[in-house]
């Protein structure tokens, strides 16, 4: 029929022609993407931490637009290109409020594209894993409640910063800088470090069930021990923990892999 109204019709015609457009899309956007996380060394939990997300578009012919995830532990990151069979990668922040082993396994992936008529959202798999170490809650170094870290009879936790020069090695990178020897450093290829008597200290072996408090305060103070003792005293340290003995040592493998079963302890 040949009315006044053919226009407006025309009009609404192109813009539910436009929205279906826009919602395949805008759907066809966020199809064949994948993600990676990439974890650091050490996450602790109830402390921000920083992660790297790798977005892969696996997608032949098209790129995608305008992409934000979202991880199920908080945080999110904006891609604002994948190129078709490309990748992108971005670092950003979440929080793990409880200790012992994680794997996000699914994160939120949203994209306004491609005219922010509508938000398109789905779930995308995310591989990678990692383990939260506790809480770290200060201990004190001198005898705790209950008991005292087993040192084979000797409880002293002095520092090794004191004493009388034992002989010169080299910078391993776990030394303090104000151990470096800067005149010898200077004649020779690599830094030198002094090693003081006073360091040679005999190991540490740290026993939550020593501690004080409920179970997770005294993981959390068993780990704020070994930061403490291995970071800042250059001690080596073992863990008695459920049963099990872990023989000191002063590494930072070592340090990790206390921290390591401290975080998954009795995890349900």
């Amino acid at each position: 029929m040949n009315t006044g109204n053919n226009l407006l019709f025309l009009i609404v015609s192109a813009l539910l022609a436009f929205m279906t457009l826009s919602g395949l899309s805008g759907w066809q956007n966020i199809k064949g993407v994948r993600g990676v996380i990439d974890f650091p060394d050490e996450i602790y939990a109830g402390r921000e931490t920083l992660v790297t997300v790798t977005l892969e578009n696996r997608k032949r012919y098209l790129p995608s637009f305008l992409l934000q995830l979202t991880l199920p532990h908080g945080g999110s990151a904006l891609f604002f290109m994948l190129p078709r069979n490309g990748s992108e990668s971005e670092t950003f922040t979440v929080t793990f409020p409880l200790r012992g082993a994680q794997e996000p396994g699914w994160g939120e992936l949203s994209s306004p594209f491609p005219a922010d008529f509508f938000v398109r959202r789905t779930g995308i798999p995310l591989s990678g894993c990692c383990t939260v170490f506790p809480r770290l809650l200060s201990s004190p170094l001198t005898e705790p409640a209950g008991g005292r870290p087993d040192r084979g009879g000797e409880s002293s936790l002095r520092k090794g910063d004191e004493g009388e020069l034992f002989r010169i090695s080299d910078y391993s990178g776990a030394e303090p800088l104000k151990r470096i020897h800067w005149r010898l450093s200077a004649r020779s290829q690599g830094l030198k470090v002094k090693e003081l008597s006073g360091s040679l200290q005999e190991p540490v072996l740290i026993d939550p069930l020593l501690l004080p408090g409920d179970r997770e305060e005294r993981l959390s103070r068993a780990a704020w021990l070994v930061n403490r003792l291995m970071r800042e005293q250059q001690l080596p340290v073992g863990l008695r923990l459920g049963g099990r003995l872990f023989p000191p040592a002063s590494s930072r493998r070592q340090r990790l892999r206390l921290l390591t079963e401290l975080g998954r302890h009795d995890q349900a």
